[in-house]
């Protein structure tokens, strides 16, 4: 069995390799190891191997983890959806914010983010696959919040995020990562000043790299498969 220090070190080759086959920048693509439902000291692990950025969506499982790596300098991004009522803990204690959809969230975590930190790194969740059950705006309605985000000033527009539809046709994952890069180099052209694009997970990383991916979400491929939900948890996320 291999340890979380070797899955580490195996993505990140794997990561490298796709960067090399489709001539991206090396380095230019970052590792953010999906940890939620993973305890503590798996997350030590992974750091003791060079791993910094860490997602979780569980808001009080994430404070918790926190709290006891705080002698750690990790960073924390939250890549869920989010209740309007977690806003005020997670722009308190993240460094990022991987899911806005909507424009009320973005107002509440504007206005919940304490004034000694930076400004909140968070992207826009788009809905690529047009899927009813998928989180996320449709193409056609992000420039609208995006122009709006820019306006406020304790948030930090960095880029676009997306769940595409789960499928093991590479093509069909080009096209959906293509949408959303294109998406990104239009909203760029009319001078927003993006430049992430987080998307790719441990079953297509490759073909989001190849597309322009610069934050891949890995979680499995480290950390292991998550244990099954139990029936009386409420997630604070849907995100799978």
């Amino acid at each position: 069995m291999t340890s979380i220090s070797d899955r580490v070190q195996a993505i990140r080759a794997s990561i490298q390799q796709a960067e090399q086959a489709t001539g991206r920048t090396a380095g230019e693509v970052h590792l953010l190891a999906v940890s939620k439902t993973k305890p503590a000291t798996a997350i030590r692990e992974a750091y003791a191997a060079g791993q910094l950025r860490f997602g979780e969506n569980y808001v009080q499982e994430a404070l918790e983890k926190m709290a006891e790596l705080a002698d750690l300098p990790l960073e924390w991004h939250f890549i869920g959806p989010i209740q309007s009522n977690k806003t005020r803990p997670i722009a308190e204690n993240f460094h990022w914010v991987h899911g806005i959809d909507r424009l009320k969230i973005a107002q509440r975590l504007n206005d919940a983010r304490p004034g000694h930190l930076p400004p909140l790194n968070v992207c826009i969740e788009v809905n690529v696959s047009g899927e009813a059950s998928k989180e996320g705006v449709a193409p056609g309605e992000v420039v609208e919040l995006a122009s709006t985000i820019v306006q406020l000033p304790r948030l930090r527009l960095r880029g676009l995020m997306t769940i595409p539809a789960p499928t093991h046709d590479r093509a069909l994952q080009h096209r959906q990562f293509a949408m959303l890069r294109e998406l990104l180099v239009s909203l760029n052209q009319q001078g927003f000043q993006l430049d992430t694009l987080s998307m790719g997970m441990s079953e297509d990383f490759p073909a989001a790299i190849a597309e322009g991916a610069t934050i891949v979400r890995i979680g499995s491929a480290i950390f292991g498969a998550r244990p099954p939900k139990s029936p009386n948890t409420v997630p604070d996320s849907s995100m799978p």
